[in-house]
Parts: C-alpha cells; structure tokens; sequence
C-alpha cells in the first residue's frame, strides 16, 4: 500500500521503525521535493534523509550503548528537526526538552532520564549551574554537534528496531510533583504520524509551519505526520502574532496548528490574502476552542477546514472533529483518530448510556509505554483496557470527564485532578507552590487556574507566610528566576490563614470558590 494514496478506508495500520520515515521519499520517487526549510537552506527529501543518515551515524559512534538517552535544549532548528529519526535510528532514545524551561527543571529532567548528553543553544547550555548536570552527562553546544556530525562523515542505514522499543521521553506536568517522562515507542509515534495524515487529508504539496514546540506530543507529530505524506516543514519561532501571518505568506503554508490563546491572537491581526488563500487546514492543541473562537477562525479562515481536537500526551491525540460538523456542533471534541478507541465508562464500569457523563478511556497502539522509571504513577493512570474493549491490552484513563451524545460525538464535560492549563501548557499547581515555599517567603501555598479569555486559564497563587510588605515584593522576582514564563502567578494573593478541611488540609475548594467570586471567574 502507497502510503501517500489516502481513501476513505483505514490507513495503513503495520508500524515501521520510526527512522524509516526518511526512507519513504525514495519508495515515493520525490525526494527532490522539499522537505524542511531552514534559516539558511532548504532539504529535500533525499537531502534530509543524508542529513539524519549522517547525525546517527554521529551519534551511534559517541554514545555505542543502545537505549541510552539523548536530550536537546534548543530552539527549532536543524538540530530539534532530525533528532527524533535520528536518535530512532542510532538506537536511542530522544528526551526534548521544552526550550522555555529555565535550569531547575531541565536539571529534574536530566536527572530523571539518565541523559548521557545534552546538547542545546549556547545561551542554554551556559544557564546551568554546577550540580545541574547528573553525573556522566556531557553537555554539547548546538552548532558543535552539528559540525562534528558533518565532519565525521559516517553512515548509518536504515534501523532493524522493533517498532515496540522505546524511542522517546516526553516530558510533562501533571496536578502533583515534577514533571514526568512518558515512554514512547517507534510505533506510538510512527501510527500517530499515519493517523494524522489521514484524517487531515495531508498531500506530497503540502507546506506545515511548525509553531508548536518539539517537545509535545503533537509538536512532534507536526514533523512526523508532514514528512510521512512527503510534505515540507518550516519550524518557526515567533516573537508576535504577526510573525505566522508574515511566515504563512512567505512560504505558502497550508497546515496550522496553534493552541488557542495563540489562535485568539491570530485572529486579531491582518492576514493579507498571499498569508491566508494558501491555509488548508487549522488544528488546534493545549485545550478546547471556544464557541467564539471558532466563529472567529471561520471568518477570517473561510476557505481553511478548521480540526478541533482533543489529546493527552500518555496517548496522543484520541478524537478529533469532522470540519463538515464544526458549525453545527461547535463545542463537541469529535470521535476518535484511526487506530483510536475511546470509551467512555461510568463510575460502576460500565459502558456510559448517551448523554451520560463517564470517564473518557483511550485503548489501542497510540497508548504510551507508561512513565519512565514510575510504576506507581504508571499504575495510576496505566490501566488493564475495560473487558468491553476490542483492542484490549493497556488502556489510558484520562481523568477527563466526557459525555458521548446519541449522534456519537463526544463533549469534554471537566477534570477530575487539580491540573492548570494555561496557553497550552500542562502545569503541575505542585510545582508552582514547590518554588514558592523554596523562596522561604512562603510557609504554605496553593496555585489554581481560573478561566481567562486569551489564556485559558490563568494562575492565582494564594500564599501564607511573611508580612513584611518589602519581602512580600520579593517573590514575583525570585518565581522569575525559577519558574518559565509560563508558570508565572497572574497574582498572588497573600493570607493571614488558610481554610482547612474536616482532614485538616487546605481547603482547595472553598479558596477556589472565594476567588471565583472576587475575579469574577
């Protein structure tokens, strides 16, 4: 089967080894076609394939032992881009690490992954302080590993990996503790390619501007899916809104995907026609579009097909919505992707009735391996699939609260953990109120999320602890130091004391409920 012959009949379901992605443009007969579009060149496909070729070999020669860890801290660029295939092909395994994240944590994740090798911007790289890098971890600077991998001049075939062996660590936050590394296989990332370039129609002429970050899941897969239909990429990071307008014109993009603080922002700038005519398709990530928002994108988009989509980074995506139905059911989280099933089982355990709220249950090969080095979170979330499910096997319970209509769409209802999503990121409240209670500012405090317009939800830290009005001034800046961007506190709200439950816990609810009422959320 061609696998860029795309039908109304199930993709491909048969998983390859995840460099082999490279391997596809010369069984396709376009590798002269281009591929990824750099700040200083352009690869075709057969051009990417030697570049990949030429980084595992590289690679495999400074770092022999199979499975070891291989982590990047760096804009998108060369490095970022070929590293997923690359490492897939020397036999390691990828740990990306968000670019916006400061020292502290990209120290957790060093630790936490065994990395044998970081290797990132220059700027990045000089941010870490002694203690930061585990012991037998290298630090490389970018450009350097570009050139030793250039000048060695090895050669690297294509990997006889079993698609079941794990490739990448993908790091994320979830309601408690530091983030956590969920394991994933050449097949998870290989069918998640196929899947998306199906559903989203995606062609050998088809131009992606990858805004997302390379360390999600879906970011990743901007990469994968384009390259799979022998499409091009051109990674981008913006300062502004305007700069995707700007990149979308120059380069005629055709494919998407932003998460919806950024789309709320997009649809608030100029989009001459050369940014806009071009756009086939939009997809979103990081949290829901708004009834709004969708109405929004449709005006300014007329001639796109807009892609609703809900995912969890332990799965990937798992349903997404027809843009034939986006109109007329402009809240509704779609069905599931292909090689996706997804129930929706109620407290007793039982197939949830239509119109009845349930847990929603993803089962089949998207399913992560688990979370590194964590059999008791693994167990938590990593469950035996439900007796009614026809894939079987290892199912993630999401935590996620759905509802499954008679018509078979699904509408996201709420969260049963404590989790802040916040201009697309998962934010672990733990974290926040870890670093605050660090500054010894702080003897107790709780970070929730309330809804805001462009951000999803914004953070609110609610704190105890010194009066003095000078120290209290503090905190802000020493958060700076620690947190990203991202994580920082809207407000902080300071207390006197906080209210306790029967347990004799804070009471996360009733602060949330006080503050509701005093921000109006």
């Amino acid at each position: 089967m061609d696998p860029m012959q795309y039908s109304a009949e199930s993709p491909d379901p048969t998983p390859r080894p995840l460099d082999h992605l490279v391997e596809l443009a010369g069984e396709g007969g376009y590798g002269e076609a281009p591929a990824l579009v750099l700040r200083s060149a352009t690869l075709n496909h057969d051009e990417l394939k030697l570049r990949v070729d030429g980084l595992a070999g590289w690679l495999a020669r400074e770092i022999p032992q199979k499975g070891a860890r291989v982590a990047t801290w760096a804009a998108k660029g060369e490095l970022t881009c070929l590293m997923p295939l690359a490492a897939a092909r020397a036999g390691l395994v990828h740990v990306p690490i968000n670019p916006l994240l400061k020292r502290a944590q990209v120290a957790h994740i060093l630790a936490d992954s065994g990395s044998d090798i970081v290797i990132g911007t220059k700027s990045r790289i000089a941010s870490l302080e002694e203690g930061d890098i585990p012991a037998g971890c290298a630090m490389l600077e970018e450009q350097t590993a570009l050139e030793a991998a250039e000048a060695a001049g090895l050669t690297l075939g294509p990997s006889q990996a079993d698609p079941d062996e794990l490739t990448a660590i993908l790091y994320t936050s979830g309601s408690t503790g530091r983030p956590k590394g969920v394991m994933l296989s050449h097949a998870n990332l290989w069918l998640g390619a196929v899947s998306v370039a199906h559903y989203l129609k995606m062609a050998r002429d088809d131009v992606t501007l990858a805004v997302l970050p390379l360390s999600f899941d879906y970011g990743q897969n901007q990469l994968l899916s384009t390259w799979y239909a022998g499409g091009s990429i051109v990674p981008l990071d913006y300062l502004f809104p305007k700069d995707v307008a700007k990149a979308c014109a120059r380069h005629a993009i055709t494919t998407l995907a932003a998460v919806p603080p950024l789309w709320v922002q997009l649809t608030e700038v100029e989009w001459p026609d050369a940014a806009s005519n071009p756009l086939r398709r939009l997809t979103n990530s990081g949290g829901a579009l708004t009834v709004d928002l969708v109405s929004d994108l449709q005006t300014t988009f007329p001639d796109a097909d807009l892609y609703p989509m809900y995912g969890l980074t332990e799965a990937f995506r798992s349903t997404y919505l027809d843009p034939s139905l986006v109109k007329d059911h402009p809240t509704s989280m779609g069905k599931a992707i292909p090689f996706a099933e997804i129930l929706v089982i109620d407290d007793s355990g039982e197939i949830a009735a239509a119109g009845e709220e349930g847990e929603l249950v993803h089962c089949g090969p998207l399913v992560a391996q688990g979370y590194w080095q964590d059999p008791e979170r693994t167990s938590e979330r990593f469950k035996p699939a439900p007796r009614q499910s026809e894939y079987g096997g290892t199912s993630v319970w999401s935590g996620d609260r759905v509802k499954r209509e008679s018509n078979g769409l699904l509408y996201f209802v709420g969260r049963r953990d404590a989790m802040i999503k916040s201009a697309g990121n998962r934010i672990s409240p733990q974290e926040i109120e870890d670093a605050a209670i660090a500054t010894d500012l702080v003897v107790e405090a709780v970070a929730l999320g309330f809804p805001d317009e462009r951000l999803g939800h914004a953070v609110h830290l609610i704190v105890r602890g010194t009066s003095n009005e000078e120290q209290q001034r503090e905190l802000p800046r020493l958060l700076k130091q620690e947190l990203p961007n991202f994580m920082q506190p809207h407000a902080i709200h300071w207390r006197e004391s906080m209210p306790l439950n029967p347990n004799g816990k804070i009471d996360r609810t009733a602060l949330h409920r006080e503050l509701s009422q005093g921000i109006g959320a």
